[in-house]
């Protein structure tokens, strides 16, 4: 459907294209200015203090100092070549949006500013040196210090290009520089692919998306019907890509969300470009069964409640250019697969750009059709496991509560070392998230975000795990609940760990056991996200000793983690409480309560960390359970609301210990090994 098409019979595509047309009028008032120097690493834009993204004002036309927004002033490298990154790329975006408002209105202004745009950076390429300063791990670009970055740039300047043609606007008399841009680009995209397939063997990687997808627009642009089909088949091609680079259960290999969003993207503009010349992807699939679809289902299938996609490994927590991102490939998806499971994604992402759940914005004009109901949840949603990619997400009908898990494999280059992760959630919130990843350019990139310690599972002697890969040992879903088992015998020599959770409709319940050769320090690890109330402990008020600077550096811990509270001399056979609040999306009230079984020789310490990657100054809540010894036994039961759930043991008549969990005067039952003390599956709940 035609922009204008739109215009006239959407209201809300009406309010957009007068939006942007006002945002290009801000623009069209100062004078036009290309950058002469390419841009560098964006990972830099970072400020070393509060490792937080620093500020960017795309109407700004040239800048030599910068802010973080808790108002440090920075100047210099690398800080300049990364703010050249959001320049060059802000200035594609705004070809694109003169080219969409052009199509939208018929202004002529808009048109030519679009057109300008991109002849000014046809004209500008060739002068961009292969760039000196990149890394050497890079492929390095010409207008950036990474092939990546100028892939991705280029697809967005060569769609501006397309949808100018597409309404009659001409470029026949700048062809020249045109044509030599589109030269050069060619001759980098089709080197850097060589590299990356041929040369390094790793057609697998993101970057062979992208490149594919710039190529694309090249050959969309000359009409080059072999060349596009070219791209589809043989290594490397999209076919092959998403055979080697998604798993067999819809999610890209490294296990990332944000790179499954952006590879996802990447094969979105390379399908928008074979349809021009006959050929569609949308349906295509790899050879084991991967498509685009599956990769949507994936991710609504992930997503909270209310379409909030989980950081799970590298990725941002909340960034604006990732949530348009996000609403790009939604818009995209609900227009060809019309699933109705993905309209709460986009309603996220345009609840983070805008503040509330409308349609707007140049990825709604662009590629938005109907009218969704952004606010609408639909259901019933049920429990997922996607076994190669190694996640799991327990739910159930009666229950707010869900739970999410990570025990695939690392991830490479963007893994966490984080087997056996868990991020909670609740209907009206998020309770213990993964709290994602910072730019690259930050410290705290390795040093917390990546690191065991600052997830939501087990790390022994203050050190993180190996990079290595658990397993899921049970998947069950009955009526009576939803049952997950995961194993780890790689995060440390000579340890076991299990992790066993056990949703029903009235609690979720958290036994992890951990088994060492040699005896250690075991501990237990969780991140609150909008804070932690310690309560009581056998019901009763109990003081809980701060915790003094000398006791805690006798300690081994991540030195980001800093502790608040202590709950000493634990006796084995009792209980503390907790309350952890919610991000809510709906409310500001309504906790969950969250119970610790208490054993011998433990410890349990509230704490504070970094908080989430997109501000880690806004330090988060946690806790660390600590147990010493060769064995350790964490068990924790959470609850929607006030009311705590009393834990205890019972010796059952055949002799094996039964965990006794009681509610609101009720009391469930679970049958437990008599060796082990683990409980062996959903159907052994009782309740009385």
């Amino acid at each position: 459907m035609r922009i204008s098409e739109k215009a006239k019979r959407y209201r809300w595509a009406e309010e957009t294209l007068g939006t942007l047309s006002r945002e290009l009028d801000l623009l069209l008032e100062q004078e036009m200015v290309i950058p002469a120097e390419p841009g560098g690493w964006w990972h830099q834009y970072v400020c070393p203090v509060h490792h937080t993204e620093l500020e960017f004002d795309p109407y700004e036309t040239d800048a030599v100092a910068f802010r973080c927004p808790h108002g440090c002033h920075l100047e210099g490298e690398p800080y300049r070549g990364a703010w050249l990154v959001f320049k060059h790329q802000s200035l594609a975006r705004f070809a694109l949006q003169a080219a969409a408002v052009y199509a939208g209105t018929g202004e002529q202004r808009y048109a030519e500013l679009g057109k300008q745009i991109i002849v000014r950076y046809a004209e500008m390429f060739p002068k961009y040196p292969v760039h000196p300063d990149a890394q050497p791990w890079m492929l390095k670009g010409r207008a950036f210090h990474q092939a990546l970055t100028e892939a991705i740039w280029s697809t967005t300047l060569l769609r501006a290009f397309l949808l100018l043609t597409d309404e009659d606007i001409t470029f026949a008399d700048v062809l020249p520089a045109v044509e030599q841009f589109l030269d050069l680009l060619e001759q980098s995209m089709v080197q850097y692919r060589h590299i990356l397939i041929d040369v390094k063997d790793n057609p697998e990687n993101n970057y062979t998306a992208w490149l594919n997808a710039s190529l694309s627009c090249i050959y969309a642009i000359r009409g080059d019907k072999d060349k596009l089909a070219g791209l589809v088949e043989g290594k490397g091609g999209i076919l092959h890509h998403l055979d080697i680079g998604v798993n067999r259960d819809g999610f890209e290999f490294e296990g990332s969300t944000y790179y499954h969003v952006f590879v996802l993207r990447a094969y979105l503009i390379a399908a928008e470009m074979a349809e021009r010349a006959g050929l569609d992807l949308y349906e295509a699939a790899g050879a084991g069964g991967q498509t685009f679809r599956s990769m949507f289902d994936a991710l609504a299938g992930l997503s909270n409640d209310h379409g909030i996609l989980p950081a799970l490994h590298d990725g941002p927590y909340r960034r604006t250019p990732y949530s348009r991102e996000i609403a790009e490939v939604v818009e995209i998806g609900l227009s060809r697969y019309r699933n109705l499971s993905y309209v709460p994604l986009l309603g996220a992402a345009y609840e983070h750009l805008f503040g509330n759940r409308v349609r707007g914005g140049l990825e709604a004009l662009l590629f938005g059709v109907d009218e969704w109901d952004l606010g609408q949840r639909y259901g019933p949603r049920e429990s997922l496991l996607l076994p190669e990619t190694g996640f799991a997400v327990l739910r159930h009908p009666e229950s707010p509560l869900s739970v999410l898990a990570d025990f695939g494999p690392h991830g490479g280059s963007h893994g966490h070392f984080d087997k056996l992760h868990i991020s909670l959630s609740h209907t009206l919130g998020d309770l213990s998230p993964d709290f994602g990843m910072v730019p690259y350019g930050s410290a705290l990139r390795k040093e917390w975000y990546a690191e065991t310690a600052s997830h939501n599972t087990v790390s022994v002697n203050g050190i993180s795990q190996a990079p290595h890969r658990g397993e899921c040992i049970r998947f069950e879903t009955l009526e009576r609940g939803a049952f997950l088992h995961l194993r780890s015998s790689g995060a440390y020599e000579g340890c076991v760990m299990d992790r066993r959770l056990l949703l029903t409709g009235s609690w979720l319940l958290d036994w992890f056991e951990v088994e060492l050769e040699d005896a250690g320090t075991i501990d237990w690890h969780l991140y609150s996200a909008a804070g932690l109330i310690p309560g009581d402990r056998d019901g009763n008020k109990v003081q809980w000793v701060p915790v003094s600077s000398d006791d805690w550096h006798d300690r081994k811990m991540n030195p980001y983690i800093k502790p608040l509270l202590c709950l000493h001399g634990c006796s084995s056979g009792s209980q503390a409480d907790f309350q952890l609040r919610q991000v809510s999306q709906e409310q500001t009230n309504g906790n969950v309560t969250m119970s610790l079984w208490l054993e011998g020789n433990s410890e349990v310490t509230t704490v504070t960390a970094p908080g989430p990657a997109d501000d880690p100054s806004r330090e988060t809540e946690g806790l660390i359970y600590r147990q010493l010894g060769t064995k350790a036994r964490f068990i924790a039961i959470y609850t929607s609301g006030p009311e705590r759930a009393v834990l205890g043991w019972k010796q059952g008549t055949d002799g094996i210990p039964v965990l006794h969990i009681t509610l609101n005067g009720q009391t469930d039952e679970i049958a437990a090994d008599h060796h082990t003390g683990l409980p062996e599956a959903i159907t052994t709940i009782r309740r009385s």
